[in-house]
């Protein structure tokens, strides 16, 4: 029999509608049975490519004994950590001050007023080489909710009371902001680099495309090539590894060894799109054509597996086909010779080191380690088209079909990045395809975003995050396309964004809008993690708009968040990459261009765009047909004149103003 999931359209809560625990989605119902029944709340956070969900799932909560117990002591909630980002910070917050770890399957056990007095992560059925077992838990818990309460109790309201300390940050002086926090963050991820095999720390080892753009940025501005060669290691250890598909393009989430050779299988969207925003970055910085063929297949990979048919883009794919963690990836000999042939067969084994002995259990994951160039074969080699045909025919990955807002904004960046860069308007079509689903689906009555649209359903307020990247995303696409429908659009969705979100006394934008269900706390997100945090992306936001529109409002909005996050990044700057990167657009020299025309875009302005690695540059376009509406977004350009024909540029460097320039070449830029 289905429990309470049964009418949800979140895929992981589906994956659980039919086990025997009598889960409830997270909701007043599940609350006041809790409190009406005397009962503690087990609350289970997951999402559906995560593997270690699985195997939880598949130990304990399809097992009859272990629900028998959560079903008799226990109100039992199922949350998504990607519909509900907001409940998963704060549940993790308490797992991580309890513990010192997170991640998930995430475990908590808590009172009827979300009070937790238990949190952890994976555990088995019963205790495994000194693990305690979860039955052991559930039942030791049970008992002291019978007996001695007043110790959960107490545990509860002191942990309450550090999850709601840890969340406060406040502001420091915005003249505190200096070049030396940039200088710190290159020192630290230094002394973490993997001097070897790329990447920070041991493993396993995350990709952190953020870590890269900001080595980029500051190897840029600072004459440091150290950085741009660190970068240049990880990404091309991380090209040639098993995390990168070499059949199918894409990135896997992270490796669990050093050499990037082993991933953990599954594919997510967001690693996927903010690796292409490093590869493009490397591609400009070094025009070392490989990274940009990284790129494209990994987007290709985005369009032909991830896209919704209204242009959307789900969140990922599972590790496990057939129960079994990577089977849709691995390969034998045999395999390879069978499909391709013998002579091929054997030339592509011994390129992407398949071998009888395998680097995975008893087969091998395709990897070019060891190999000079990233890459010999493209996707558009009919060996790796047989292949992809093969490996699509033996088995399937399960695919969460979610959308999410957020992960679609930094997808809209990335394929638009990889049109401009690459000169294919594909990309570029399909960007705004994606901006279009969005504003259609994915906005309310109000004009409020949602967060998540599944089979149909648009569901749960849009958080900081979606409006924050939203916005960035529609700065980015009057960046490539100058259609002054972005930028208004970006200016509503960034003012939407300061009057709910940010926190006028201490500084900072909320996860959750003033307007949303209250929560044990109200956190404010700050650490550029798996994903740039969503207040990292407001600076980047509010930067940006200060810079285009000239706006006294912007740069007071954008001020305020340079010295909230001042503050906050100096413990450890190297966890706050992108608000880094953004800080390096305010430290490091920046000019405005106007350019006003007729109509039409100046080629040598698109293919300088295109060609030229450019930082610190914002550009608005002004023709006859935009003013008015550009006048509204940005009110100093009523001042500059439409020229009845050619292109009249306006550049100023520093906030210093250069004398009109007719030739795109005496800008000097």
């Amino acid at each position: 029999m289905s429990n309470h999931l049964n009418h949800e359209k979140s895929p992981y809560l589906l994956q659980h509608k039919e086990n025997p625990v009598n889960w409830y989605p997270w909701c007043t119902e599940a609350f006041k049975r809790a409190q009406k029944e005397d009962k503690p709340i087990f609350l289970s956070i997951g999402y559906s490519t995560c593997h270690w969900c699985h195997v939880m799932a598949h130990e304990s909560f399809e097992d009859e004994e272990t629900a028998e117990i959560l079903n008799e002591d226990y109100i039992c909630i199922k949350v998504d950590r990607e519909e509900r980002p907001d409940i998963d910070a704060v549940y993790m917050t308490v797992c991580q001050l309890m513990t010192g770890a997170g991640g998930w399957p995430l475990t908590v056990i808590m009172t009827p007023q979300q009070k937790p007095f238990f949190a952890g992560t994976y555990f088995p059925k019963r205790r495994r080489y000194g693990q305690e077992g979860l039955i052991e838990i559930l039942e030791r818990l049970a008992e002291l909710w019978k007996n001695q309460r007043e110790r959960l109790l107490d545990a509860g309201e002191e942990i309450a009371s550090a999850v709601t300390q840890d969340s406060q940050y406040s502001s420091c002086d915005k003249n505190e902001l200096d070049p030396e926090l940039l200088h710190e963050a290159f020192h630290q991820l230094s002394r973490q680099f993997d001097r070897e095999w790329g990447g920070f720390g041991k493993a396993p080892k995350f990709p952190m495309p953020h870590q890269l753009l900001f080595l980029m940025r500051y190897s840029y501005s600072e004459a440091v090539p150290e950085a741009l060669k660190m970068a240049e290691k990880t990404l091309n250890a991380m090209a040639r590894g098993g995390i990168y598909d070499h059949i199918g393009g894409g990135f896997s989430r992270y490796s669990t060894d050093e050499r990037w050779l082993v991933p953990h299988f599954e594919k997510m969207l967001y690693d996927n799109a903010l690796l292409i925003l490093a590869y493009l970055n490397a591609f400009q910085a070094t025009r070392n054509r490989e990274y940009a063929e990284i790129a494209k297949n990994t987007a290709d990979y985005i369009l032909r597996e991830l896209r919704d048919e209204c242009g959307g883009f789900y969140c990922g794919q599972d590790a496990d086909s057939d129960g079994v963690e990577g089977k849709y990836y691995v390969f034998t000999p045999e395999e390879i010779e069978q499909v391709l042939g013998k002579r091929d067969g054997a030339e592509f084994c011994a390129l992407y080191g398949i071998n009888r002995e395998g680097n995975f259990e008893d087969k091998s994951i395709p990897n070019r380690i060891g190999h000079m160039k990233i890459q010999e074969w493209m996707p558009e080699d009919i060996r790796i088209q047989k292949l992809y045909k093969y490996r699509m025919e033996r088995t399937s990955l399960h695919k969460d079909t979610k959308i999410l807002l957020s992960w679609n904004g930094w997808t809209i960046i990335a394929l638009l990045w990889t049109g401009q860069l690459l000169g294919d308007r594909r990309y570029v079509g399909a960007a705004a395809q994606a901006e279009r689903f969005l504003r259609k689906y994915m906005t309310d009555g109000n004009n409020r975003l949602y967060l998540r649209y599944c089979d149909g359903e648009a569901a749960y307020a849009g958080q900081l995050s979606d409006y924050a990247v939203y916005a960035l995303a529609l700065l980015e696409l009057y960046r490539g396309t100058f259609k002054v429908e972005y930028l208004k659009e970006a200016v509503l969705r960034a003012g939407q964004m300061m009057d709910y979100f940010e926190d006028k006394r201490d500084g900072g934008y909320y996860i959750t809008a003033s307007d949303a269900e209250a929560l044990l706390t109200r956190p404010k997100e700050v650490y550029d993690g798996a994903i740039p945090s969503g207040n990292s992306v407001a600076l980047a936001v509010l930067c940006k708009i200060a810079a285009l529109t000239g706006e006294k409002k912007w740069q007071d909005a954008a001020d305020r968040q340079i010295a909230f996050l001042a503050n906050v990044v100096r413990d450890y700057p190297a966890g706050h990459c992108l608000c880094l990167f953004t800080f390096a657009g305010v430290l490091y020299p920046h000019k405005e261009l106007v350019c006003a025309v007729k109509d039409g875009l100046p080629k040598e302005l698109v293919e300088y765009l295109r060609k030229t690695l450019v930082y610190g540059l914002n550009v608005l376009v002004k023709t006859a047909d935009n003013e008015k509406e550009l006048s509204k977004c940005a009110p100093y350009t009523k001042e500059y004149p439409v020229p009845e024909s050619g292109t009249v540029y306006y550049l100023c460097k520093n906030g210093a103003c250069i004398p009109p320039v007719t030739e795109f070449g005496e800008l000097g830029l």
